[in-house]
């Protein structure tokens, strides 16, 4: 019999395009059951029903809690309450109030996200720094009270003596303060909205927010280069510095940048989704400068996996060694700056298509129908390019 067209689909879903989904949006199941995936990578189960003639959107748990399979249960569960003219929620207030009556406070609850999600850091610098934003400005405000007595006005409290004075780490504070209310939320310990999606209108504009990362001019890079080389820090740190500027990349990518990822024999450099600021792997083509540069670093630093290793072989290079090298340099831009130095060359300088220019420096594609219909990476396209910016630097 032929499948009914219309039709709302039932169980689009599996168990493993649970896991994998990494995108924030909402996806269907199916009879009102969606899967939620927020901004911060936390992944929910929202039933949509009608409740007396109400539209009503009812959590049903985290993903690491409720499993698909007991996710369409609840669901069923519910939307039959619903079609009999009662009230889920309403019942789970009732079965839950014992529960209620001990909600874990703030800090309990910060705790354990802290827990659930520490598997999914990058590092145990960023878990550690995660914690102690909100030991130091979440804590004092509300960190005692139980997660479903806080509102949005408590939250400017904590935010208003920072907002202005240290914008980045206010925004990253507000950031996390929300994470923990969207687990709340998930975990059946608070309902109605996130507390934390009402403290912009609350707080004054950030200036910060409208300045870009210093950059250099393109055509003083080559000057710097040489003045780089010839800089009063270690061999290691400048060819892991001129490496970023020959590829193009980010902090964070070089330092961590390992043997296994390299292939010297075709010229690329593989860098895993886990390491890359949009999780998805990304190739870079190594120009012929940047294979001597890995060359040089090997007979550095022998013995280590880390292409750059800090002073303990088993650890790489810090995030803010390039930052103290321009300091030391006395040169005052950033080192993300050269991305744009990069970018700026390669459009005023060159026949290069836009998309392999943004390619190279691993940007998502913002047209999502352009996205799905570009597969490939333009890799080929994209190693002319870059040996194009390594000649015009050495060249010069």
């Amino acid at each position: 019999m032929p499948k009914r067209q219309g039709r709302h689909p039932e169980k689009a879903l599996t168990a493993v395009q649970v896991r994998q989904i990494k995108l924030p949006g909402r996806y269907t199941d199916g009879n009102g059951l969606y899967l939620v995936v927020d901004p911060s990578g936390a992944k929910r189960w929202v039933l949509r029903t009608v409740v007396n003639g109400t539209r009503r959107d009812i959590g049903l748990g985290g993903v690491t809690l409720v499993s698909l399979a007991e996710a369409r249960e609840k669901a069923l569960q519910y939307r039959k309450v619903a079609r009999e003219g009662g009230d889920p929620v309403a019942d789970r207030r009732k079965l839950n109030s014992a529960q209620k009556a001990t909600a874990p406070t703030f800090m309990q609850a910060a705790a354990l996200v802290h827990a659930e999600y520490r598997h999914g850091w990058k590092n145990e610098k960023h878990g550690a720094q995660w914690i102690t934003t909100l030991r130091t400005y979440a804590y004092p405000y509300f960190g005692n009270r139980p997660i479903d007595f806080i509102e949005t006005p408590d939250i400017l409290k904590a935010l208003a003596p920072i907002w202005l004075t240290k914008p980045e780490t206010a925004r990253r504070v507000r950031q996390r303060i929300g994470t923990v209310f969207d687990w709340a939320k998930a975990a059946g310990h608070r309902m109605g909205d996130n507390p934390i999606d009402g403290v912009a209108k609350g707080l004054p504009k950030q200036t910060d927010q409208d300045k870009h990362h210093e950059a250099l001019p393109y055509a003083v890079v080559p000057q710097f280069i040489t003045k780089l080389r010839n800089a009063d820090v270690g061999s290691h740190v400048r060819l892991a510095f001129e490496l970023l500027i020959l590829t193009a990349s980010r902090t964070s990518e070089v330092v961590g940048m390992k043997w296994s990822e390299v292939d010297e024999a075709e010229g690329l450099w593989t860098i895993p989704a886990e390491r890359m600021k949009a999780k998805r792997q990304h190739r870079v083509a190594l120009s012929a400068r940047a294979l001597e540069i890995l060359d040089e670093a090997r007979k550095i630093k022998l013995g280590s996996v880390h292409v750059f290793p800090g002073r303990n072989a088993t650890k790489p290079l810090s995030n803010m060694v390039f930052l103290m090298t321009l300091r030391r340099m006395d040169v005052k831009v950033t080192a993300h700056g050269f991305r744009s130095s990069f970018r700026d060359w390669a459009a005023e300088q060159t026949n290069y298509p836009r998309e392999v220019c943004e390619m190279a420096l691993a940007h998502t594609i913002e047209n999502k129908v352009e996205a799905a219909y570009r597969r490939g990476d333009l890799f080929e396209k994209r190693r002319e390019l870059m040996n194009a910016w390594a000649a015009y630097v050495e060249a010069a």
